[in-house]
């Protein structure tokens, strides 16, 4: 099919103008100077010019987001679509033309015969004049029923709930003093969960029935509700079953009808207290050690400013470089990361999050969340000062354009700061062994954080990227927030811990991806694996004696299926990526060790019906030669078509390409399981749950480069081993500040009988 043709039916118009509209341009733009700004999110102006423009297309027929019909034209999403990497590369390396900026816009074309879900790219920005389909693999249409949900839908959804269960409104209120009806502040809601069905073509949702009290989310009434929203007329939607206490019925009568009887063991939940309920944050309890926890704790300070620079979307700090930005879909992505000049990556991004539940309800075990699907990057709500991140902290404002008729302002979505560690980056104590000693050095443990959250529905996670002044960096991910809990049962012990009087804590795996473009001295890297193997040899000094020894064993992965490892068997402990023609001072090739800190195991059998939807689940690593058609492992549309989605990740590594010397991306995949249990009420507590990989150099340089870094101490005895008299270098101020300990650095080092 030709593009024009395919453009013509993936938005079903009559003409070919649909592929290609130019309108008048309005002058010149004035371009930022930064280069970093070519990978900057768009600003509010730019999301409303894409929206304008659109809706000013007669041939899209498009209607606001909010209000009318299900039925209708509409867009849902307006977001950065980042140039080439090719053209992105010539303009900051080469001089060239600075590239195109265009937006990525979703639309959802409900008013058509054949409904469904288009994607265009819209451009030039700020200006712009003309728009053309974005193919997705395949060449497919996304089906409409595949479509992420709206608060449009969402409220659909609740109107028809709420008529729907109005004969068991007795039941509800004798059951839980909750109701639908009538009910002020005593309201029952609901969590829907996903996929919305067992199958292609579905869109029927569990809803688990819960009191709206704070923490709502751990207050589930005893009844789940299978409601069939498929038809885009909300009048035909339908209950099609329920499970109440460990029970099926076909029909809200059946229910009903039982419970008229006497026929139906009522689950009764207790009063809910007016203070201290256990799903809230109030403080309750005492601690045995009777230290104050009403007064302030240790805090972050810069006595002297800030040794880090942001410049619009370009973040530098010590040695490094990077831009950055918050995409909507799915969350931080960073862009042209380098190390004192060199790139080691071209992109880090976020990709997807899910959690796959197991449990005895008919929700707890259909839920299967791929986060994407929830736009969990525009989920990025405040971050608080002094809790969520430092007083000192830099906070950035985000705008999205998501299910919305306009651009929406998060307020200090993101943040940047400058953490001590807590532990030196490198110290040493050189002892005379004889009571004193021939010196010490240490250099203080800092690194640069850049921080947001999403808090998708229950979970909160929140995403770090880390600087160190070592040229590490490091990616990780903390969950916390609520557990995803149902109603508990006895049957449902073995999918979790009982945590409250009717509560169960639901076993859920989560894994989180990453894509990684590493250019590794240039864009032609190679891949290898490490790991030590054991020889016994005969001892070289004495005769008939052996020695066991371990060696490098070394393993180049030379095509991509020999460099995806499966997730249900130990990766090798060095994963190394290289360039095979640059080498550092000692004639090692110049590499960065990816290190993952993980827990990660499979979520579904391979093949299973769901898991076509998150084949990059099988591994820990899978490494493949980049493509621009290949620029995300998942999609928004995965959530509720897992069965056909129209990225599968397997396709990238089918056609088991030659990785060696190639411009390669690495997918990671980290995770952990979580059986809940009482400690996770009222939340997840973030020790212990996160996650994440490291990129550290490996023979990329000649030493270690945090030896640039002026802020170590150095102490040398002038008398030893008496050493009373001490040389004390700094390169810093000897009283750094106000929050700072203002006695001058001392050291004694001697350790004598007494």
């Amino acid at each position: 099919m030709s593009p024009v043709f395919w453009g013509m039916w993936q938005l079903g118009l009559p003409w070919a103008l649909a592929l290609l509209v130019t309108a008048a341009a309005s002058g010149p733009s004035a371009e930022p100077a930064d280069a970093a700004s070519i990978f900057a999110d768009l600003s509010p102006a730019e999301l409303r010019a894409v929206r304008a423009f659109l809706m000013e297309r007669p041939e899209l027929g498009l209607s606001p987001s909010r209000g009318g019909p299900l039925a209708k034209n509409s867009l849902f999403l307006v977001e950065l679509l980042p140039p080439p990497k090719r053209s992105a590369l010539r303009f900051l390396e080469h001089g060239g033309a600075r590239p195109r900026r265009e937006a990525r816009a979703v639309i959802f074309f409900g008013a058509q015969a054949e409904p469904n879900v288009t994607e265009l790219a819209v451009g030039p920005l700020p200006r712009p004049s003309s728009y053309r389909a974005l193919p997705l693999r395949g060449g497919r249409a996304v089906p409409f029923w595949a479509r992420p949900m709206t608060r449009l839908e969402y409220e659909l959804l609740h109107q028809a709930l709420v008529a729907a269960l109005a004969p068991l409104e007795p039941l509800l209120r004798e059951a839980t003093g909750f109701g639908f009806q009538n009910c002020s502040e005593r309201c029952l809601t609901f969590s829907d969960i996903a996929p919305r069905g067992l199958g292609p073509g579905e869109r029927r949702t569990w809803l688990v029935i819960q009191r709206f009290v704070e923490g709502f989310f751990l207050h589930p009434a005893g009844l789940e509700v299978l409601l069939d929203h498929r038809d885009r007329d909300p009048r035909r939607w339908a209950v099609r079953q329920l499970w109440y206490n460990g029970r099926y019925f076909g029909s809200v009568r059946e229910l009903a009808e039982s419970h008229a009887r006497g026929a139906l063991p009522l689950a009764r939940l207790p009063e809910p207290p007016a203070r201290q309920l256990f799903s809230s944050y109030e403080p309750r309890g005492h601690f045995s050690g009777g230290t104050p926890t009403d007064v302030h704790g240790a805090k972050v300070c810069e006595p002297q400013g800030r040794r880090y620079r942001l410049r619009g979307n370009r973040l530098e700090y010590g040695g490094w470089s990077l831009a950055f930005r918050l995409r909507s879909s799915a969350g931080l992505q960073l862009f042209d990361v380098r190390f004192n000049g060199e790139r080691v990556a071209y992109e880090l991004s976020v990709q997807e999050a899910i959690a796959f539940y197991g449990g005895h309800s008919p929700a707890a075990m259909q839920t299967k969340y791929m986060d994407a699907g929830w736009a969990m990057g525009a989920s990025s709500y405040e971050l608080a000062r002094g809790v969520d991140c430092p007083e000192t902290a830099t906070f950035l404002d985000a705008h999205h354009l998501l299910d919305a008729d306009g651009p929406v302002h998060f307020r200090r979505a993101l943040c940047v700061f400058e953490l001590p560690t807590g532990v030196p980056l490198r110290r040493h104590f050189d002892s005379d062994f004889q009571g004193g000693f021939h010196f010490y050095a240490g250099l203080e443990g800092r690194a640069l954080v850049l921080r947001t959250t999403s808090t998708v529905y229950n979970y909160d996670y929140i995403w770090d990227f880390l600087l160190y002044p070592n040229g590490v960096l490091e990616s990780k991910v903390h969950a916390t927030g609520y557990i995803h809990a149902t109603f508990y049962t006895p049957e449902g012990r073995r999918y979790g811990s009982r945590v409250h009087s009717h509560l169960l804590g639901n076993i859920h795996t989560h894994l989180v991806h990453y894509k990684v473009d590493l250019d590794v001295a240039g864009s032609g890297n190679s891949f290898e694996t490490m790991d030590i193997r054991f020889e016994n040899i005969s001892s070289p000094w004495s005769a008939g004696a052996r020695v066991v020894q371990p060696w490098l064993h070394r393993e180049p992965r030379r095509r991509e299926r020999e460099a995806a490892l499966p997730l249900h068997r130990p990766a090798p402990r060095y994963l190394l990526f290289s360039n095979p023609r640059r080498r550092n001072r000692w004639g090692h090739r110049r590499t960065f060790r990816l290190q993952l800190s993980s827990h990660a195991g499979p979520v579904l059998p391979r093949g299973w019906q769901e898991e076509r939807g998150v084949t990059w689940a099988r591994y820990h690593l899978a490494v493949t030669r980049r493509h621009e058609n290949e620029p995300s492992s998942s999609s928004i549309y995965t959530q509720n078509n897992p069965w056909d989605p129209p990225v599968t990740f397997e396709s990238f590594i089918r056609d088991n390409e030659t990785i060696e010397d190639q411009d390669l991306v690495a997918w990671v995949t980290v995770g952990f399981l979580h059986v809940p249990h009482a400690e996770d009420i009222p939340n997840t507590a973030t020790p212990g749950n996160a996650v994440g990989f490291f990129l550290r150099p490996f023979n990329f340089f000649s030493e270690d480069p945090s030896v640039a870094s002026r802020a170590p101490v150095i102490v040398r005895p002038l008398d030893p081993p008496t050493c009373s008299r001490l040389h004390i270098q700094r390169w810093t101020p000897a009283s750094p500040g106000p929050c700072v300990d203002p006695e001058p650095f001392t050291y004694n080092g001697t350790y004598r009988e007494v």
